[in-house]
């Protein structure tokens, strides 16, 4: 039997602004061993009407927001202005789940070490990945049992159960770090993480950091920045491919989440009472067309995760930065500001992440992201793109959201921006929203007629459909 409805309802913060809700720990509960239900491109559109869908997109907004500077009147009556950069006290200094979790991070890290690289002749990803993946796999259990407490492993009221919540945490925490069957890390791996802290989250961990925004900083400063460097150390030291990549033309190989929270970090300061920022920067922020100079860059990504992001396409990149991240070289000439960006970061990992049937189809599903239906949500927009997702000889028709007139996608909510239409979304460099056209920087010119600038990857990172030599 699952719990009330009213234990599992979304809980507004006291600025009204949604927030992720958290489960009553003595209502009754059912766990399910999370698995797979997007088989093929059709099953997408009912996954956009998911309580999944909805529940990352409430956690997504509420990190994001937590993420945008802050400005407050001092007692001399002038704004103070607060920012949250990488190292600062919410890494260095953070409440004890989060530096629970930290430390296996760090522990997961330290496996590489008992895996080293494997040195003999390979096409693509180290085979010794497998052997790195299969130590986390062997030791999830206790892994999670040293640094999570038994409140969350066992939750609910007592009984014998055949699936607790511990078996639906470890199934998101094995699935964030890449495939060890296809040697590939990318969004979806990065989204199955972000589960996992959800996971957390509805199950009371965080409690103990103060709600408003505190704990969701060091959440996002405190565990996923630590998490990318972990995720970033495996894809150099087993050269792993990226996984559902548009290659070029995407945003960047492995990642997106660091472009949404990094781009609020530089976004308009707001009071705690006002949404998150769609236009402006924070004053003396970096331009965003500071992405192309590598050395601003160096000096940024200590601070600033969308630099700390767009430091490590350097490292693995090498030649002009507008041949290989064409996509990013576009948004760097965004006039509007980081809180522009900021938007159209929500509204592209909304089509470009949650939307395509090759990045959420390994997603697996259980009771706390759940694939049953949104009772308020609305039905996605049926376009040609999304007819032409991919299908099994045997497919079904694409299922039917409730009828009714339903309530706007969170992405809506939080940014004003139209409602999720769903896989049909067209894939565009920068998806800014109509009304607003951004040209495109225009691009240097070839030293010489006819010739290119070369554009090669470091050994690390070479392409899906590149061979390691």
């Amino acid at each position: 039997m699952e719990a009330p409805t009213s234990s599992r309802q979304p809980r507004p913060n006291s600025g009204d602004f949604p927030v992720l809700e958290t489960w009553d720990r003595s209502a009754p509960c059912e766990f399910i061993t999370p698995v797979k239900r997007i088989n093929e491109g059709p099953d997408v559109s009912k996954f956009l009407t998911s309580k999944a869908y909805r529940d990352i997109g409430i956690f997504v907004l509420q990190l994001n927001r937590a993420m945008c500077p802050r400005k407050s009147t001092g007692d001399d009556g002038k704004d103070k202005i607060q920012t949250f950069q990488i190292g600062s006290e919410y890494e260095t200094q953070p409440a004890q789940s989060v530096r629970r979790l930290q430390e296996m991070l760090a522990k997961i890290e330290s496996y590489i070490d008992e895996a080293p690289p494997d040195q003999g002749p390979r096409r693509f990803g180290n085979i010794s990945f497998r052997k790195w993946y299969q130590l986390v796999e062997e030791r999830a259990v206790d892994l999670l049992e040293e640094f999570l407490p038994d409140s969350v492993l066992n939750f609910g009221p007592g009984g014998e159960r055949d699936t607790t919540s511990m078996d639906e945490i470890k199934s998101y925490l094995l699935g964030g770090f890449g495939s060890p069957q296809r040697l590939d890390y990318g969004t979806g791996h990065e989204l199955s993480f972000l589960a996992f802290l959800g996971c957390l989250w509805k199950l009371g961990m965080f409690q103990d950091g103060k709600p408003g925004g505190e704990i969701e900083r060091s959440i996002v400063l405190g565990i996923f920045e630590p998490y990318l460097r972990v995720v970033r150390r495996l894809i150099l030291t087993y050269t792993l491919e990226p996984a559902g990549s548009h290659g070029v033309w995407g945003l960047d190989d492995h990642s997106f989440q660091p472009y949404i929270y990094g781009s609020a970090q530089l976004s308009r300061a707001i009071t705690d009472s006002e949404p998150t920022s769609i236009e402006g920067s924070l004053f003396r922020a970096p331009k965003p067309a500071q992405v192309v100079k590598a050395e601003y860059v160096e000096q940024e990504r200590k601070k600033n995760m969308y630099f700390s992001a767009i430091g490590f396409i350097n490292d693995v990149k090498k030649g002009p930065f507008w041949e290989h991240s064409p996509i990013l070289f576009d948004i760097s000439g965004i006039k509007d500001g980081w809180g522009k960006i900021n938007k159209g970061m929500i509204k592209m990992f909304n089509a470009e992440v949650l939307s395509k049937f090759p990045v959420v189809q390994h997603f697996h599903f259980g009771s706390l992201f759940s694939w049953d239906q949104d009772p308020t949500a609305t039905s996605p927009q049926q376009t040609a793109h999304m007819t032409n997702q991919p299908t099994s000889f045997l497919s079904m028709p694409p299922p039917s959201a409730a009828a009714g007139p339903g309530t706007a996608a969170p992405w809506a909510q939080a940014t004003g921006m139209p409602q999720a239409s769903g896989p049909g979304i067209p894939y565009s460099p920068a998806p800014w929203g109509p009304g607003h056209p951004v040209p495109a920087p225009s691009r240097p010119r070839p030293s010489a007629a006819g010739s290119q600038s070369p554009v090669t990857l470091a050994s690390s990172a070479r392409s899906s459909n590149r061979p390691s030599r």
